[in-house]
């Protein structure tokens, strides 16, 4: 059962590039993008904020990373949620982090650098934070309603990604655990319908939240704020009826050939193009 976990952001580099070697030579570094946002929730006032995210570049994107991303560059990045676990070795303390593991990235400021911000509220002054989870449920959803009177929903769905270990050639697996929140009338129709085990595709915006413990240790967590949640394995009505599960290849051309299809003139049209090869700028 193969699974999908990929996550597309459009942000700002807030500091310098620092790149470093693996012992094995290969380069590596972090970046960390700042995307603004804003959204609407059920109240309807707009919400306006900004997020930060750790991505990790490998090998020969590290190393244009180095070259050529600058603080204040506008970055696309794509890639994978990942989270790292380790103990603490003062504390033994088990700690965990989230980051994005880039599979592609392109520099998109211009030549002469990037140009004046656009008015306050313009549509076109919006970034992209969008993660697409498929995989299966963890455990039965948890449904609470907050002190404002307003209803959310945690749900975990895992991922898996698999791949061949360069040095050993032996296949490894890894499992990815993603905590899903969703807000309003969707977490009520997943509360009725969804179930461990069950396989669901999530659309959202990655976030991470900061608290303190009562203890007074800090602790932070990366979420999917999700607005679409699709269960997955499902029939739909809409579809059943395009379905010809029994209808050999000659059974449906005769009963195309049997359709009748009104008597419509239609003029002939030239496609031709009026673009030449040689005039196109590239």
């Amino acid at each position: 059962m193969f699974s999908y976990n990929r996550v597309s952001l459009i942000g700002y580099q807030t500091q310098p590039v620092s790149l470093r070697q693996t012992p094995g030579g290969t380069s590596v570094t972090d970046l960390n993008l700042v995307v603004p946002h804003s959204f609407r929730p059920e109240n309807g006032e707009t919400v306006e904020g900004k997020s930060f995210h750790t991505i990790t570049l490998w090998g020969a994107m590290a190393d244009i990373a180095g070259r050529y991303v600058r603080a204040g560059g506008q970055l696309f990045i794509s890639g994978r949620l990942q989270t790292d676990s380790w103990e603490d070795e003062k504390t033994n303390e088990k700690k965990s982090k989230t980051k994005i593991v880039a599979l592609d990235m392109i520099i998109l400021d211009p030549k002469d650098g990037l140009v004046a911000p656009l008015e306050h509220g313009s549509l076109l002054s919006g970034m992209l934070n969008r993660a697409e989870v498929i995989g299966n449920v963890t455990k039965d959803p948890e449904m609470r309603t907050t002190t404002s009177g307003q209803q959310v929903l945690t749900l975990g769905v895992a991922t898996n990604e698999k791949w061949k270990d360069k040095a050993s050639g032996t296949d490894r697996e890894r499992a990815e655990f993603h905590s899903v929140v969703v807000w309003g009338p969707l977490s009520q129709e997943i509360a009725k319908s969804v179930k461990k085990g069950n396989r669901v595709y999530v659309s959202g915006r990655v976030q991470t939240r900061s608290w303190e413990t009562k203890e007074g240790q800090k602790r932070t967590t990366t979420e999917i704020i999700a607005d679409t949640v699709t269960l997955l394995g499902t029939r739909h009505p809409l579809a059943d009826g395009a379905i010809q599960a029994d209808a050999t290849p000659a059974r449906v051309q005769a009963a195309k050939e049997k359709a009748v299809a009104p008597s419509i003139d239609v003029p002939e049209i030239a496609y031709a193009s009026e673009i030449k090869v040689e005039d196109l700028p590239f």
